[in-house]
C-alpha cells in the first residue's frame, strides 16, 4: 500500500508544477491529523473555519477541527454545517456559505465532496480567497477543477471560480465512505474514455485542438486507474488510491488546459440535460457519476454503429448532406418544442447558436472525416472501451449497468440523445452523427446494455 500511495505521490508532484491554482495534494493513509501544518504550508493567514455538513464533520470534520484547535497555532472559528440530511449545490445554500464567510477573513476548510466543494469553492471565490478541501469520498473529478456546478434559476451551471489551493485525501476516510460515492466516482472517471474520443473527433476539425500536456497527464494512465473495479465494490484502499489520483490529475488537466474538455464529452451531456429537467428516481437524485455512466455507454453504442462504416459507405452519405443539415430556424423549433419557452430553451438556444454553422462548414468538416476515415476509425478504436465491456466495469464497481437503474426507461432514453445534443456548444459524436446525415442510426439502434441488471 505504501508503494501504492508513493507513486501516487511522485505522479502528483510532477503534474502540480503545470497548475495554476492548486499548490499541494496529500494523499495517504491516517494522514487527517496533518491538516493543521499541511494548511500553514500553503497559507499566510492564521485563520481557520471548517465548512462540511452533518455526515462530513462525523467523518472527518470534527478531527481536524479538534487537533488544529488543540494546536493552538492557528485561529479556529466555530464550523459552519448544513443541517439537512440532504441538500444540493444550488444558489440558496451557496449564498448561506457566501454571507457566512463575508462575516470573517477566515480561509475555508471544506470538508466533504461534490456538493460543498462546489459551494465553499465557489463561495470562496466571492469573497475573494482561496480554501483547501479535505475530501471525504473517491465521488467526483471536481477537486480540483476551476468550476463550480451549481443551481440556479431552477437550471444546472458551471460558474467560474478558482480551484482549492490545497487537497488532503485520508484513505481511511475514503474506505469508509458510501460506497455508492466512490462508485459513483468510478463511473466519472470511466467516461473520460468516450471524452477523449470526442476530443479526438474536434482535434481534426480544428474546433478544440488536444492540449497534449493534458491529454497525457489523464489518457495515459486511464486504464491504470480503472483497473481495479471490484476493488472499487468493496473499498479496497488501493484501488480508491489510484481512483482518487485519476480524479484529481482530472482536474489539474483541465486547470493546465484551460477547458473542462479534458474530462468531458457528449456522455455527460445526458447528465446535464436530465439534471435540467429535474430528473429523479426512488425521491432522490441519481448522483452525477451514474448519470454519466449510463451517459457513457449510450455514447459507446453509437461510437460502435458509426465505425461500423466502411470509408465507401460513409463517402455515400455525402450527397445527402445538404437535405439532412438543419438550418437555425429548424434548430430553433426543435429546442422550443424539446424545451418550450422558459429559462432553459433560452439556454439550449444560446449554446445551439454557438456551435451552430452553415452548409459550407459542414461540407467541409465531412471532406476532412472522409479523407482521414480509415485513420480516425483506428484512433477512435484505439481510444474507446467496446459498451459490453464498459456495462462489466460499471457493474463490477457496484454502479448502474442499465438506464433503468437510475429511473431512465429505453425510450426517454432515445429521446434523449437529440436534446442532449442540443445543450452544449461542445463538439462530440451526437453533433458528429448530426452533421454527417446518419441521425436515423439513433431511432434504429436496440440500446442493449450487455450483461447488464434489467
Amino acid at each position: 500500500m505504501n508503494k501504492i500511495i508513493e507513486e501516487t505521490t511522485k505522479r502528483l508532484e510532477q503534474c502540480l508544477p503545470l497548475a495554476d491554482e492548486t499548490r499541494l495534494v496529500s494523499i495517504g493513509q491516517n494522514n487527517l491529523s496533518q491538516a493543521g501544518n499541511i494548511f500553514q504550508s500553503c497559507f499566510d493567514t492564521k485563520r481557520v473555519v471548517v465548512i462540511a455538513d452533518c455526515n462530513t464533520f462525523e467523518a472527518a470534520g470534527r478531527i481536524v477541527n479538534t487537533n488544529i484547535s488543540s494546536e493552538n497555532i492557528l485561529s479556529v472559528e466555530e464550523p459552519f454545517l448544513f443541517q439537512e440530511k440532504e441538500f444540493h449545490a444550488d444558489s440558496k445554500h451557496l449564498e448561506e456559505v457566501r454571507c457566512f464567510l463575508a462575516k470573517t477573513d477566515a480561509i475555508p476548510i471544506a470538508v466533504g465532496s461534490g456538493t460543498i466543494n462546489d459551494l465553499v469553492k465557489r463561495a470562496a471565490f466571492e469573497c475573494q480567497r482561496s480554501y483547501m478541501i479535505i475530501g471525504t469520498a473517491a465521488s467526483v473529478d471536481g477537486y480540483t477543477s476551476f468550476g463550480a456546478s451549481i443551481e440556479m434559476d431552477g437550471m444546472k451551471q458551471t460558474l467560474t471560480c478558482f480551484a482549492p489551493r490545497v487537497v488532503l485525501i485520508d484513505l481511511e476516510i475514503l474506505k469508509h465512505a458510501p460506497q455508492e460515492l466512490n462508485a459513483a466516482g468510478y463511473a466519472d472517471l470511466l467516461a473520460k474514455i468516450p471524452a477523449g474520443a470526442d476530443w479526438i473527433l474536434a482535434d481534426k476539425i480544428g474546433t478544440e485542438p488536444i492540449h497534449r500536456t493534458a491529454w497525457d497527464i489523464v489518457q495515459k494512465p486511464l486504464r491504470q486507474w480503472l483497473a481495479q473495479p471490484e476493488g472499487i465494490a468493496t473499498n479496497n484502499p488501493s484501488a480508491l488510491c489510484l481512483l482518487i489520483e485519476g480524479l484529481i490529475m482530472s482536474g489539474l488537466a483541465m486547470q493546465i488546459a484551460k477547458t473542462s474538455r479534458t474530462a468531458s464529452g457528449a456522455e455527460h451531456m445526458f447528465s446535464h440535460l436530465w439534471d435540467n429537467q429535474h430528473h429523479t428516481f426512488q425521491g432522490k437524485i441519481p448522483s452525477h457519476g451514474f448519470k454519466v455512466g449510463i451517459g457513457s455507454i449510450a455514447v459507446s453504442l453509437l461510437y460502435e454503429k458509426m465505425l461500423a462504416f466502411t470509408k465507401e459507405e460513409f463517402s455515400k452519405s455525402k450527397q445527402n448532406i445538404a437535405a439532412t443539415h438543419r438550418r437555425w430556424h429548424e434548430i430553433e423549433q426543435t429546442v422550443r418544442t424539446n424545451f418550450g419557452n422558459g429559462n432553459l430553451a433560452e439556454q439550449v438556444l444560446e449554446q445551439s447558436r454557438q456551435k451552430y454553422v452553415d452548409l459550407l462548414e459542414i461540407i467541409r468538416r465531412f471532406d476532412v472525416f472522409l479523407e482521414h476515415w480509415d485513420e480516425l476509425k483506428d484512433e477512435l478504436q484505439r481510444q474507446l472501451i467496446p459498451a459490453a465491456a464498459i456495462c462489466e466495469m460499471l457493474r463490477k464497481a457496484k454502479a448502474p449497468s442499465s438506464p433503468e437503474e437510475i429511473g431512465i426507461d429505453r425510450n426517454r432514453l432515445r429521446q434523449s440523445f437529440g436534446q442532449a445534443q442540443l445543450i452544449r456548444y461542445r463538439y462530440n459524436i451526437l453533433d458528429f452523427v448530426m452533421e454527417t446525415g446518419h441521425w436515423e442510426i439513433i431511432s434504429s439502434m436496440p440500446l442493449e446494455f450487455p450483461n447488464a441488471k434489467n
